[in-house]
């Protein structure tokens, strides 16, 4: 499946695009700006911060020098549960209850954790959920010996988050994308940082992971989704934020921030 119709309708109205010196789909000049002060500000930063910025219309995308390092994917892996729930009961292989849709508007709402541990348990864990994430994208992702393996002590990527909310957009069945856009679009508060801060007028979405439980005692902030018309624009951030003290705020500073310089203000 492709982009929505009602995003390739809207081509003839974009800047014109360009290509790079290796013949690249190029973002638009005011957008490339964008880009080099949000890398700017994340090499300012404590720690590293992986970022992935798609264009879903063009098909230019933009990964830093981290965009590959794997961190703790902390609540971001609840956002493929959704994905593998909706898809098995699809296929006949469960059916999930009016509890169970319960528990997924809370995991993407405000990423309840018990929600998540409820679901987990209840549809097979590692066994089958892990299994299947590599196909919704998290080709990169992996467990260790070190935890416990369940959904929040996966090592993943921003390239990983990036497919996956990809993967959500363009290749889900409509009424389950548009469940999750509508999900991902209206986050309890806990969730409002990170992408979130490309500000309202780019009608973001976005499902978050937070946790002080690195091996060092430092934050992971991690946040997924989409901005723009039509979804148009994708962000995957993942920030290791090296700091003990104060890392939740730093972290959160620093992925929400990223977000603003980005998209605040782009849309009009």
């Amino acid at each position: 499946m492709g982009a929505p119709a009602a995003m390739a309708t809207s081509r003839a109205a974009l800047p014109e695009v360009s290509a790079d010196a290796v013949g690249q789909v190029a973002f638009p000049g005011a957008l490339k700006v964008r880009i080099a002060k949000a890398q700017k500000y994340a090499e300012s930063r404590p720690g590293l911060t992986g970022i992935v910025v798609r264009d879903r219309l063009t098909g230019a995308v933009w990964r830093n020098n981290a965009a590959g390092t794997h961190a703790w994917a902390c609540s971001t892996p609840k956002l493929a549960m959704v994905v593998d729930l909706l898809l098995r009961n699809d296929s006949g292989a469960v059916k999930l209850t009016a509890e169970d849709r319960e528990l997924m508007h809370k995991m993407l709402n405000s990423s309840d954790d018990d929600a998540a541990h409820t679901l987990w348990n209840r549809y097979g864990g590692e066994a089958e959920f892990a299994k299947r994430f590599p196909s919704y994208g998290m080709t990169d992702m992996k467990f260790t010996d070190q935890h416990k393996h369940h959904w929040g002590w996966i090592l993943t990527t921003p390239n990983d988050l990036d497919r996956l909310i990809n993967y959500v957009l363009e290749k889900l069945p409509a009424k389950h994308r548009e469940y999750i856009v509508k999900e991902m679009s209206a986050v309890d508060a806990n969730q409002q940082w990170g992408v979130w801060g490309a500000g309202a007028k780019a009608k973001p979405g976005n499902k978050n992971g937070w946790s002080d439980d690195n091996d060092d005692g430092s934050w992971i902030m991690n946040s997924v989704g989409f901005v723009g018309p039509h979804q148009r624009y994708t962000v995957a951030i993942m920030s290791n934020t090296k700091v003990i003290k104060d890392g939740y705020d730093v972290g959160k500073e620093t992925t929400t921030k990223i977000s603003e310089i980005l998209f605040s203000g782009y849309f009009g």
